[in-house]
């Protein structure tokens, strides 16, 4: 037997219990602020809204360097589960999108600052969702009826039984993550928003009818009229459903008010660059996140900026089948997109010159159609993978007239058979 130094030998032959050691568990480095989730519904929980408005008062108060850990709702606040049906689909009340968690005051942030807000972790839910909502989604006019994919998750991947054989593996990022517009912002953007309705486009003009907070927001509220929805993103963020604002990246905001109002919500499990379904792989979540304050710099950051390194390579398919579209069209056709122009010279050509969304129409449909004659997917099946999993890419926008944009699906998401 080794020698054995009398003091530790006294240790070993009294039982370690008797000293008091802390264990690494106990050894705490950082100071957490938590904002949990508080009723079933946003309509219950204080610390929820699902509009912006610098009326909106901050809920928890933040140090830069602090870790932050908030609490999500799924993104339509909806009562769907592992059994919901498509019927439940069309029982979704619009109204309810986004519910955000927050506003979270950041001590020192001033307007005029920019918040750096660096993505540490995201724990999911154990379910997830994938909508086809009639009229939504980048081909309204193809897809018509209602489909749900009912997701089990866990820290690794997705699997549904309305996608047999198919695994997504976890990518899981902020759909929704911004800070408060300020009073100048918000007439701003909704008389850009108001003037786009008026000329025929999509702008969602303030709705009162069940947003929250209530008292601000709601159909007897102090700002009903001026409560910005939180459906387009904007200078603030928001909305942006940027799939490589994975962990590791840093998120850059100009902070319109003071405290910035930092808010997160609506998560993705995984999602294809363009989300082109309407919904990602929609989950609750706990995120936590921290912040940094980059004083004086929203001279230079006017719109959400995002930093990283080498964890975005991890987004990109060991194996991967692709499809290059262009601006082409048949005669006679006027994709949903272009109706609002009201334009008669649309309708009879068959190629649009330099048009990046036609061109992304063009290949999303021939990857749907390839996925359905390859893997033996149904036309909503096909839809869901390629709005959670294959990604729109611009491949060039300067081979006139038609510019090129690639739909790219991952091979390695369907099981060897």
């Amino acid at each position: 037997m080794p020698f054995i130094p009398a003091l530790l030998a006294a240790i070993l032959t009294a039982g370690i219990g008797s000293v008091a050691f802390a264990d690494t568990t106990d050894v705490k480095t950082q100071t957490t602020v938590e904002v949990t989730k508080k009723g079933a519904h946003c309509e219950q929980d204080p610390n929820c809204f699902n509009r912006y408005h610098p009326a909106i008062k901050p809920v928890a108060r933040a140090k830069p360097g602090n870790l932050i850990k908030v609490h999500t709702r799924d993104a339509l606040d909806s009562n769907l589960n592992i059994n919901s049906k498509p019927k439940d689909v069309t029982a979704i009340d619009v109204n309810l999108i986004h519910p955000m968690t927050g506003p979270i005051y950041i001590e020192g942030a001033k307007r005029g600052d920019v918040l750096a807000i660096k993505l540490i972790d995201i724990t999911p839910n154990e379910y997830g969702y994938t909508t086809i909502i009639p009229g939504f989604g980048f081909l309204p006019d193809l897809y018509t009826e209602p489909f749900i994919a009912n997701w089990k998750l866990n820290r690794t991947e997705a699997v549904s039984e309305q996608l047999p054989g198919v695994r997504i593996p976890m990518r899981a990022f902020m759909g929704s993550v911004g800070v408060m517009p300020g009073e100048a912002e918000v007439d701003t953007w909704l008389a850009r928003e108001s003037q786009l309705g008026a000329a025929g486009g999509v702008a969602l003009p303030p709705e009162p009818t069940s947003a929250r907070p209530a008292d601000v927001c709601g159909p007897n509220g102090s700002h009903k009229a001026k409560c910005l929805r939180t459906i387009p993103p904007r200078e603030n963020g928001g909305n942006m459903d940027v799939k490589q604002m994975v962990e590791g990246t840093t998120l850059l905001l100009p902070c319109f008010i003071d405290g910035c109002g930092l808010f997160i919500g609506d998560v993705h499990f995984a999602q294809g660059d363009g989300e082109v379904a309407g919904t990602a792989i929609e989950m609750g979540a706990v995120v936590t996140v921290q912040t940094e304050i980059r004083k004086g710099m929203a001279s230079v950051v006017k719109q959400p900026m995002f930093e990283g390194g080498s964890h975005l390579k991890a987004l990109e398919p060991d194996r991967f089948h692709a499809v290059v579209g262009y601006p082409l069209k048949g005669a006679g056709e006027v994709p949903p997109q272009w109706t609002y122009l009201d334009s008669a010279k649309i309708k009879p050509l068959t190629n649009l010159s330099n048009d990046v969304t036609l061109a992304a129409r063009n290949s999303l449909i021939n990857m749907l159609d390839w996925l359905q004659k390859t893997k033996g997917l149904s036309k909503e099946q096909a839809f869901v993978v390629t709005s959670v999993a294959c990604d729109l890419r611009i491949s060039n926008v300067v081979d006139v007239p038609n510019y090129a944009v690639t739909t790219i699906c991952p091979m390695e998401i369907f099981d060897k058979k």
